[in-house]
């Protein structure tokens, strides 16, 4: 009874904010950066931009790092104090509030400890052909929201790649190593497919925390009003007209979908926090739903080609 009373709020809740966002969820919502003095011409293409670029480096940093320290506790380190004052310390930092971890990110990321002093540019020699530019410290960028994105969700990654991994049965390896395979052999063709589903869904459910986080992003500098995305790249032909924006996006200053929603509510004609607020919340809620579904696809079709 407890759960549909439950699922009976959200839908009325859902369906409140739906109502709210008719007749301003359109094309041109999707399409356009915002406006300060006309509600009807405010668009969410900044944030959308600005999510998509943090969340993708988010991912590439997160997702190796995560899996493989799960592989390494769970498969290869040995039983003793130090890897269970490891594991108790991941478990810990998985139910920190991601405030603090915005704090951190500011700290060691956007000013690097000051280590470099004021922010300026150092030149990356191997790479200099392409004209790429790492500003030293990193200052509020994207690179540095994803880099504290990654410490937030890294705990939430290695623990359900743990688990998944302590799912698959025991028979397996020791059928696999019973037949003279070795131990890394076992782990990276049988233990490790055995686990996608579990580790696939993990890493979704840690991405979609992320996507819809704005405090640690706030304290990085995520800008609350931007009238570019991150390279200048608004779309995909963009990419083609000016290539040098895919290495300048990750160290442009940016927005994400969560903050321009708390900008828009926080404003003082009602059509923005009523209707524009609406819009944009509708819009990250698809983006969360949408995740969660490549999460069960992905889970079905392993658990189906596995057929066990």
């Amino acid at each position: 009874m407890s759960t549909w009373s439950s699922v009976a709020i959200l839908l009325v809740l859902l369906i409140g904010v739906a109502y709210q966002a008719r007749g301003w969820l359109d094309w041109e919502f999707l399409t356009s950066f915002d406006s300060r003095r006309f509600p009807d011409k405010a668009g969410i293409l900044a944030g959308l931009w600005g999510s998509a670029w943090t969340i993708l480096f988010t991912i590439l940093f997160s997702v190796p790092i995560g899996i493989a320290s799960a592989l390494y506790l769970e498969e290869f380190a040995r039983d003793g104090w130090l890897k269970r004052t490891i594991q108790i310390n991941i478990a810990n930092l998985a139910g920190v509030p991601s405030i603090v971890f915005g704090m951190l990110g500011l700290t060691a990321f956007v000013y690097m400890f000051g280590l470099f002093g004021a922010q300026g540019t150092f030149q990356v020699n191997q790479l200099s052909f392409l004209g790429l530019t790492i500003p030293l410290p990193l200052g509020r960028c994207v690179v540095a929201a994803a880099l504290t994105l990654t410490l937030m969700i890294l705990p939430v990654i290695i623990v359900a790649s743990q688990e998944a991994l302590r799912a698959v049965p025991p028979s397996l390896r020791h059928a696999s190593l019973a037949l003279g395979a070795t131990k890394w052999q076992t782990v990276s063709r049988q233990v490790l497919p055995a686990a996608t589903p579990g580790i696939a869904t993990g890493v979704i459910l840690a991405v979609s925390r992320a996507v819809g986080e704005a405090a640690p992003l706030i304290l990085v500098g995520a800008t609350t009003f931007v009238l570019y995305a991150p390279g200048n790249i608004a779309a995909p032909s963009d990419i083609v007209e000016n290539p040098q924006g895919l290495l300048e996006a990750p160290f442009d200053s940016f927005t994400v979908m969560p903050i321009q929603i708390f900008n828009w509510a926080q404003q003082s004609k009602p059509e923005y926090r009523q209707h524009v607020a609406a819009a944009g919340i509708v819009v990250l809620l698809a983006v969360l739903l949408l995740l969660n579904a490549v999460a069960i696809i992905i889970r079905y079709r392993s658990q189906k080609r596995l057929n066990y």
